[in-house]
């Protein structure tokens, strides 16, 4: 990655924020996974710095929280494929699956039904009772 743009301090705070939402794989870098880091990893390192390391770290705003305000805007937004990311994160930072369905259902308040349904659907992949 360009020195240009790769700050290791930002860097570092960002994995430690991703690791507390997926676990230890996201340290390694890369995008831990994400299909898409397999062909642009330069991106996702960016991505750690800037949205996990200057923003999601910032002091004023716990990370639980910051969770739950991330699931309700993609939930909003209509961006499946990341809420169901998110979705697991804000389980591992301590949302129960009913806070989380609770949510998804709120957004059709202020988002629209479609919204909220489209993100029930996405969302039942994720939260689905145990059987």
């Amino acid at each position: 990655m360009s020195e240009t743009y790769y700050d290791e301090e930002l860097a570092a705070k960002g994995r430690d924020i991703q690791a507390q939402l997926w676990g230890e794989i996201m340290k390694q870098g890369g995008g831990g996974g994400v299909p898409g880091a397999k062909i642009a990893p330069e991106f996702f390192q960016l991505v750690q710095q800037f949205c996990f390391g200057m923003f999601w770290a910032r002091e004023d705003l716990p990370v639980k929280q910051r969770s739950l305000v991330t699931v309700s805007q993609l939930a909003a937004l209509g961006k499946l494929e990341e809420l169901k990311g998110h979705l697991r994160g804000a389980l591992s930072v301590g949302w129960t699956r009913e806070e989380l369905i609770e949510v998804l259902m709120h957004t059709a308040v202020y988002a629209g039904v479609p919204a909220a349904v489209n993100a029930l659907n996405a969302a039942a992949e994720v939260l689905a009772p145990p059987e």
